[in-house]
């Protein structure tokens, strides 16, 4: 095999090299959301730090990025316009939602999926002991928008010296003052408010998967009895067997668990965004004959029309998340 280019490089995030935001929104200096850190690996998302690194910018129809946090920290109450997908990869995760933070809560452990309706005000903390959790979120479309706080929040961190402008620019009041002509972002109204949905915990256990009960939503793929799949969004096709999703929420993405001691892919092309995550083991994934190497927490990008195939080389069973592009 010839050695990775440079082109291929690119793609390649691995996750010691990530450089993360340690102030990535208004929020950043409030209690409970100050001992953090926010990855972007593919696409922007959603950070309000001008100065966060991207790994790898390229437009993919999704954005992938990670947050950890210290015990009882995280991120304050929020809505997106755009799907967000919560894959836990160490602690345990609260998650609790509503404008109060009073209308439901889950918690998270490593291994979990869930995927978050829009039009809703979530936030998340780290409710274990372990020093840094980590989490890996996917957001939809290549845009994934703004976020819209609580007017709570917002004052809240007013008080802390941090705004957010109308054009989405966060301001650190002791560093910089607001610059002429530009206006802090206007709360959303009482009226707005009542527009945003509320779910029960009940309702949002529908969109959680968790890891423990992995045996009941595992399918075999008929190939050697060496793949087992778990899908959760959208529709995965590989060696000619569809699989249906877990979750039945329109995200604008797939997402896929390949599993097995012997777990791999044959070679294949797709014309569409696929990016590889390692969850457990080592994977080798060969692309138009180059090789690229991924453990845990590091992620592949393969180029478009391009012919991979994947395969487990760890002596252990290993498990690697696939994120695709949705299908047309």
């Amino acid at each position: 095999m010839n050695k990775t280019s440079n082109t291929l490089e690119k793609r390649l995030a691995k996750f010691q090299d990530l450089v993360p935001s340690k102030v990535p929104f208004v929020e950043g200096k409030l209690k409970g959301h100050q001992d953090r850190s926010n990855y972007s690996i593919v696409g922007p998302g959603v950070s309000e730090d001008s100065k966060q690194n991207v790994k790898i910018a390229e437009a993919h129809g999704f954005n992938i990025g990670a947050v950890s946090a210290a015990p009882l920290n995280g991120s304050g109450l929020h809505s997106h316009t755009t799907a967000e997908v919560f894959l836990i990869f160490s602690g345990s995760w609260r998650f609790y939602w509503g404008v109060d933070g009073k209308e439901g809560e889950v918690i998270l452990n490593k291994g979990d999926v869930a995927s978050f309706p829009t039009n809703m005000f979530r936030g998340f903390q780290n409710v274990s002991e372990d020093k840094e959790a980590l989490m890996f979120v996917v957001l939809g479309e290549n845009d994934p928008g703004v976020i819209t706080w609580t007017p709570e929040l917002l004052k809240k961190a007013k008080e802390s010296g941090m705004i957010l402008l109308e054009d989405n620019t966060l301001i650190d009041l002791e560093k910089k003052d607001i610059p002429d002509g530009k206006k802090p972002i206007e709360p959303v109204n009482d009226k707005e408010l009542s527009s945003f949905d509320h779910y029960t915990s009940e309702e949002i256990e529908k969109y959680v998967i968790r890891y423990k009960d992995h045996l009941q939503y595992s399918v075999d793929d008929d190939h050697y009895n060496s793949n087992s799949i778990i899908n959760y969004l959208d529709y995965f096709t590989i060696h000619d067997k569809k699989f249906d999703p877990n979750i039945l929420h329109n995200t604008g993405f797939g997402l896929t668990m390949l599993k097995g001691k012997n777990a791999h892919i044959h070679p294949y092309s797709l014309n569409q965004s696929e990016v590889f995550l390692c969850y457990e083991g080592e994977w080798q994934i060969t692309c138009d004959d180059e090789i690229v190497t991924i453990g845990p927490k590091d992620t592949f990008s393969s180029p478009k029309n391009s012919v991979r195939s994947i395969k487990n080389i760890s002596d252990q069973e290993g498990s690697i998340f696939i994120v695709r592009q949705k299908n047309s």
